[in-house]
């Protein structure tokens, strides 16, 4: 067993034996689908804390010669597979992780160098003996053992792209690196697998797209893999059971990211974090500061301000995805920008639909630590204001509401605010805090019509009562409390008991002015 040739199961077996682990060898029956393949080349990207490393070690163990994967996988789901026995254990297995040898290095040169020697290292340690054209040649060597061993390798690459996260404007240094890799991966027949794992998709670089013989799984198409992404809802509600937890919380905080044929995905390292210290909260922030969003939301691009404040006030934003390089510095457009973000996971991605959202709660929270602190004085004070609207609403102060909204209101003033959606989509950012508390439907149909803003206290905060807003524009606010009761909108809170408060709110467009009105109701 070596350091980089063969590195055992030590790293698996760790994972399989920490208080919480979720079975996800299931990824095993593609990799052994694909095995020995045309499509043996996985570029497998994932936002940074979702088990990426994890993976990495577990393929490692699996086909690694040295390990006996009968006892290492002992009662996982993959052993239940008709392929578990015929293709584990079986290979010549290189595991490397990009960022421990760039982080010993000082330039493109020493880094290859440096990578080169530590494999051959192992390999003559492991095969002295055999007969060698070039024991300084990395890909001759290895095509020297496996002539000899008949055996090819699986090479598993962790933290491919950070060369292209370090060293973002380096392009120079990025050829060389992507060189590299071509040479040593593309057409090479003593090599069985290779599964990559980053934070980016590969580099499209012109004439250096060199890496097109992999097939790529991300966060904007992860298709056969997407199981294997995060946490799915049955996995987090089975921990939730088992260990007392709020399933309903942990959606709250955790959910969001979405993928056809699978459903909701919930980030692990948070989930894991969770449902062990028993408090939810945001944990996916620790491994990076809220100032790397900051960056690329406050970018000069058009359009880029006016979706992140529709994202935020819980909207859904049409991008086009295609124009993104897969860098982090070779921005054409505000959907750039927006691509970047679904791939570092500030974003979810709807591909039947190619629309971006905000997933979750931790996620939102990071955009509210990110926004008020730029200089996006108004958003940055609407937002802060937020839990004082709320409370003005709960309070049934109908003039501080009033002038909440105003304020509210000047920053979305670019939008086309001409009707109630316009109007709908200020009081989203105005009512941003109550999230927290409440669970928010836009159009909710209520069987004669659509109320606009329904507000349905969460389990934790079951105490408060419910909202029912109507929106008029250029009407009246008491326009606005006829609708709800003429349309029985409060009949639609379905399994709500409780208080009601009618919340009627209208802009007069030739005052510039909004109204509003208050009404209490007791639910039976």
């Amino acid at each position: 067993m070596g350091i980089y040739l063969n590195p055992g199961d030590e790293l698996f077996w760790q994972a399989v034996h920490s208080e919480i682990y979720v079975d996800k060898t299931g990824l095993l029956n593609y990799t052994n689908k694909v095995l020995r393949t045309s499509k043996k080349y996985l570029c497998v990207s994932r936002p940074r804390r979702f088990g990426k490393s994890m993976a990495a070690n577990m393929v490692a163990a699996y086909y690694d010669r040295t390990v006996d994967a009968s006892s290492t996988f002992a009662g996982l789901a993959i052993t239940q597979s008709a392929d578990f026995e015929a293709c584990r254990n079986k290979y010549d297995v290189i595991q490397l992780n990009m960022q421990n040898f760039l982080s010993r290095t000082h330039d493109m040169q020493a880094f290859l160098q440096r990578l080169k020697k530590s494999i051959l290292w192992d390999v003559m340690e492991e095969y002295p003996d055999y007969r060698y054209f070039d024991t300084e040649d990395l890909i001759r060597t290895l095509s020297d053992v496996h002539r000899q061993t008949k055996r090819p390798f699986v090479i598993i690459i962790d933290e491919w792209d950070c060369v292209f996260r370090e060293y973002r404007d380096n392009k120079e240094w990025q050829k060389l690196y992507l060189d590299f890799l071509r040479d040593w991966l593309k057409d090479n027949s003593s090599i069985a697998l290779v599964y990559m794992t980053g934070i980016l998709p590969i580099k499209k670089y012109g004439t250096h797209s060199a890496l097109n013989m992999f097939w790529e799984f991300s966060m904007e198409d992860p298709s056969e893999l997407a199981p294997h992404v995060g946490f799915t809802s049955e996995e987090v509600k089975s921990l939730c059971e088992k260990y007392g937890r709020s399933f309903e919380e942990c959606q709250r905080w955790y959910d969001g990211y979405s993928f056809q044929d699978v459903g909701e995905v919930y980030n692990p390292h948070s989930v894991v974090r969770a449902i062990s210290s028993g408090r939810f909260d945001t944990y996916w922030n620790q491994t990076e500061t809220y100032e790397a969003l900051k960056i690329y939301i406050t970018m000069n691009f058009d359009g880029l301000r006016d979706s992140i404040l529709k994202l935020l006030a819980g909207e859904r934003q049409m991008v086009n995805t295609k124009t993104f390089s897969n860098d982090m510095t070779s921005f054409h457009s505000a959907d750039d920008v927006l691509t970047l973000l679904v791939h570092l996971g500030y974003l979810g991605y709807d591909s039947s639909t190619e629309e971006v959202f905000i997933p979750n709660q931790e996620i939102a929270r990071e955009y509210y630590n990110a926004i008020t602190t730029t200089d996006w004085d108004i958003v940055a004070r609407t937002l802060k204001q937020s839990e004082k609207l709320l409370q003005a609403v709960l309070a049934k102060d109908e003039e501080s509401v009033a002038k909440g909204i105003e304020e509210a209101h000047m920053e979305t003033s670019h939008i086309q605010y001409n009707d109630e959606n316009a109007l709908s989509y200020t009081l989203s950012l105005a009512f941003y805090s109550a999230r927290q508390k409440y669970k928010i439907f836009r159009e909710l149909p209520t069987g004669k019509g659509y109320a606009d803003l329904v507000f349905l206290p969460r389990p934790l905060h079951a105490e408060l009562p419910a909202l029912v807003m109507e929106l008029k524009w250029d009407k009246n606010a008491k326009a606005a409390i006829q609708q709800i009761r003429d349309r029985r909108y409060g009949n639609a809170l379905e399994n709500y008991a409780g208080k009601l408060l009618a919340v009627g709110i209208c802009y007069d467009k030739e005052t510039r002015k909004h109204e509003c009105l208050i009404e209490e109701y007791d639910m039976p």
